[in-house]
């Protein structure tokens, strides 16, 4: 079964189009099914910090940095392709869909009610079981407003912003500010200020 597991969650870790047999989504609901109750657990009582960043270590399957913090309530698919490293702050109601990895690099703000898709559905009605992961990045100090969804196959470039309730579909240049849905770049980040 490990084996099994390890290949199925590699395959959508590499990404592309995924031609999953019954027993990888079966594996696939067997993992979501696990991480509901840690996410359960996170999401109906009160914890501290520490206690929250030991549940996110357990979801996630790695110690996350002591520098990031996770509010609650959030949800996530899979939970253990979510990649993320220190000083992060993720605000409250994030959802993740994380089957094709999601990469949060440093000093990075999410504010509450963002959304991240690394995953969708083959177009033909009648392949439409079969799914397509894309990474995501978001890269040093990049900002998403309340309410952004990324979708898949995404890099949010490094010190960037992405406006509240914008819908970004194509990568973000480092050092700018989009908006919008889709997401438009309106200027350059002003550093002088």
């Amino acid at each position: 079964m490990d084996e099994s597991k390890n290949s199925t969650l590699e395959k959508a870790l590499k990404g592309g189009k995924l031609d999953y047999t019954q027993t990888d989504f079966e594996i696939i609901d067997r993992i979501v099914e696990e991480n509901s109750k840690i996410i359960t657990k996170i999401n109906q009582t009160y914890h501290s910090k520490n206690e929250r960043r030991q549940l996110f270590s357990h979801l996630f399957g790695y110690q996350i940095p002591s520098t990031t913090d996770i509010k609650a309530p959030f949800n996530a698919d899979l939970g253990c392709h979510t990649f993320v490293k220190d000083n992060v702050f993720i605000n409250k109601d994030c959802f993740f869909i994380d089957l094709g990895g999601i990469w949060i690099d440093s000093n990075v703000k999410l504010g509450p009610r963002v959304n991240l898709i690394t995953a969708n559905h083959d177009e033909n009605p009648s392949k439409r079981q079969n799914l397509i992961t894309h990474a995501i990045h978001i890269k040093n100090n990049a900002w998403l407003g309340a309410n952004v969804t990324v979708l898949p196959g995404v890099t949010i470039g490094e010190n960037s912003i992405v406006g509240a309730s914008s819908v970004v579909t194509k990568n973000v240049e480092p050092n700018s500010i989009v908006v919008g849905s889709p997401a438009k770049k309106i200027r350059q980040i002003n550093f002088e200020k």
